[in-house]
């Protein structure tokens, strides 16, 4: 525990966005290297070990590594000392659960049969490592059969670990809309197209895809989170864009609720003689849960099926788009740990790490080929 809470404290401090994590990643080397493992590096950032048992297949396990660009509020001795970024979303604990899980295999002595992979991988958070890696090939490299991830969980009271088969997190796309009117004086409306209006029209129109353009027993959302038009108080807006996310649980789905928009928008062009330029790619697919896998665990640990999904995004999917996986929740809520993630007042107890290193354990040592 002592470990844990020294890696987890030292990482805490030095927080930085996605594949600018250089000093994090200098660390983790530098502690796996104390353990006598020989790290290579994984993109530009990050890492991997490579622990061959002669298999000839491999199990991995895989971290995020980098931070947000949040201001740290929480008032701990070990907070950031990087200004405006942290650890807010507990990458900082998904980094030591697995260096307390590569110190612990190597004091086994049971045997293990699989080769194993740790992958301490950066850019969750953006622009998705996890796409970035899978391209890159290393998962058929070490001949991967599956693959586990876990995430603290503030929602879930401590000590709680859960998961779901199948959809366990939503396919995520990032919406951005640009409205192009034609500029005029306040006082003279009619001699200009609104983009501001038009733009708040149609945020409304899309909620109609929700309610009323899709059945109602696959669940969706769409978010607009920022909105920014016109230039004086005294004009009508040129032009206004608008940015926000799409979230489903199957690229079917998220599909009927584009081109949903895109007709939408053409109508909307046709009928106030505007123009609208839009995109929005599917910046994460959904987190699918292997059933096999999800029963595994199940079987040797105390993990709980959660009851229903949850509409956060998570790059770990990409993992799954090329082999079977299980995405974890660990509980972190406490009457002293409330705050949600991403959030500059996130904290949790480092006790539960020592819960996945257990876990992992477990897992490892009762891996059988299916």
């Amino acid at each position: 525990m002592d470990d844990l809470k020294r890696w987890r404290r030292n990482l805490h401090q030095i927080p930085e966005l996605g594949l600018k994590e250089i000093q994090t990643t200098a660390y983790l080397k530098a502690e796996l290297e104390k353990m006598g493992y020989q790290p290579q590096p994984l993109l530009e950032t990050g890492l991997y070990v490579f622990i061959d048992h002669g298999y000839g297949k491999s199990v991995a396990f895989r971290t995020d590594i980098d931070g947000l660009p949040v201001n740290e509020e929480t008032g701990v001795d070990f907070s950031s000392t990087h200004k405006g970024i942290m650890h807010a979303c507990g990458h900082d604990g998904h980094m030591t659960a697995l260096l307390g899980f590569a110190k612990a295999l190597k004091e086994n002595k049971e045997p293990i049969l699989y080769d194993i992979l740790l992958i301490f991988q950066p850019a969750e958070e953006s622009p998705g490592g996890a796409r970035i890696v899978c391209e890159k090939g290393l998962l058929k490299q070490f001949n991967v059969e599956s693959i586990f991830g876990i995430h603290l969980m503030p929602l879930l009271d401590e000590g709680v670990i859960a998961s779901k088969p199948g959809g366990l997190m939503a396919e995520c796309g990032e919406l951005d809309v640009k409205v192009i009117g034609r500029g005029a004086h306040a006082g003279l409306p009619h001699e200009g197209v609104d983009s501001l209006l038009i733009a708040c029209s149609l945020i409304n129109e899309y909620q109609h895809i929700l309610t009323r353009m899709k059945t109602p027993f696959h669940p969706a959302i769409m978010n607009i989170g920022e909105i920014h038009g016109g230039t004086a108080r005294n004009s009508v807006a040129k032009e206004t864009e608008f940015h926000g996310t799409v979230r489903c649980y199957s690229d079917e789905m998220f599909a009927h609720l584009t081109d949903s928009i895109g007709r939408i928008n053409k109508g909307f062009e046709e009928a106030y003689g505007c123009q609208i330029e839009w995109s929005c790619p599917p910046f994460y697919p959904a987190v699918i849960n292997d059933k096999k896998l999800f029963n595994y665990v199940s079987s040797i640990t105390s993990l709980k099926e959660l009851d229903e999904p949850l509409m956060l995004a998570e790059d770990f999917s990409f993992y799954q788009k090329e082999v079977k996986g299980l995405f974890i929740f660990v509980g972190t809520k406490t009457k002293e740990f409330q705050s949600g993630l991403h959030t500059g007042t996130f904290n949790f107890n480092e006790s539960v790490l020592q819960s996945v290193v257990d876990m992992y354990m477990k897992i490892i040592l009762n891996y059988q080929e299916e």
